[in-house]
């Protein structure tokens, strides 16, 4: 039973890891109808940026501070590069993202290398919260499970409780109209598509000093957010967190499973034992 709480927690925590992530995805591809193949690699840029400030700042100062670095930086992307194809169609536009990516993966080895950064949580937090059996639960991961929680009611409430939130939904919708009501529809897109990479960014800054801050840290996760917000529905702000917890949970309860598919067939008798000879076999099936 403590193993399962254990698995639920764990799960929660992945899960939400998860929307934090897709859900700045889900942002551009709802407001914007772009994918951005290129997202995952904002998120490595945010856990990187955040590694760099806090090696001066501390931890918090890197938490506060890359976020809108990378927002600023896809903001710039989107105004003087994604633009530009954008009125072409989705294929240059998947394209373009592509080669962002790995445009950035090798910026990120050029400045950092391909070692493992030191990026570690602050200090005061390296400490069990509270404890199921044997199994403790970092104060962190609490912290980061209340932080995604936050982020979700926080766009949640913006896109739909605010003006600027009306004004983004119809701009899709509507961008003539829109802007014939006085609001620059290109600079709209080009906040929302800097604001869906901050949310990559603190994804990124909040998950380094647990998974890790290394250069192939967006490809682990990058086909599992496509992955999530195709399940949840594309544009689904709600989808996306069901499909990232349902998706958390299933890893984790996945991963600390003993079950073999080789035991289930034996059990059905679709292989054959070791300890059993030729004759016996012979009679078994005859």
């Amino acid at each position: 039973m403590d193993l399962v709480v254990i698995n639920l927690i764990d799960g929660l925590f992945y899960g939400l890891l998860l929307f934090m992530l897709s859900s700045g995805l889900t942002l551009i591809f709802s407001m914007m109808g772009v994918l951005n193949f290129a997202h995952a690699s904002f998120y490595m840029l945010g856990a990187y940026f955040a590694y760099q400030v806090s090696q001066y700042g501390g931890f918090w100062a890197g938490l506060l501070i890359a976020p809108p670095l990378v927002g600023i930086m896809g903001a710039l992307i989107e105004r003087y590069g994604l633009r530009r194809v954008h009125q072409f169609g989705h294929v240059p536009e998947l394209i373009f993202t592509f080669g962002l990516a790995l445009l950035i993966e090798e910026m990120v080895k050029f400045f950092w290398g391909n070692n493992l950064m030191p990026y570690q949580e602050p200090a005061f937090m390296k400490f069990a919260l509270f404890s199921i059996g044997n199994n403790a639960v970092p104060a962190y991961k609490v912290f980061m499970i209340f932080t995604s929680v936050a982020i979700f009611v926080g766009l949640l409430y913006v896109l739909t409780r605010t003006r600027i939130g009306m004004i983004i939904q119809a701009a899709l919708s509507y961008p003539r109209t829109v802007e014939a009501l006085g609001h620059n529809v290109p600079l709209v897109f080009m906040g929302v598509f800097g604001v869906g990479t901050a949310l990559a960014g603190v994804a990124g800054a909040l998950a380094g000093p647990v998974l890790g801050t290394f250069p192939g840290m967006a490809f682990v996760l990058g086909s599992i957010v496509f992955v999530t917000i195709v399940i949840g529905g594309l544009g689904s702000l709600w989808g996306a967190l069901v499909a990232s917890l349902l998706i958390g949970w299933m890893t984790t309860f996945a991963a600390s499973s003993s079950f073999e598919f080789a035991t289930l067939l034996e059990a059905v008798g679709m292989t054959r034992p070791e300890d059993m000879d030729e004759s016996m076999l012979r009679d078994l099936w005859t």
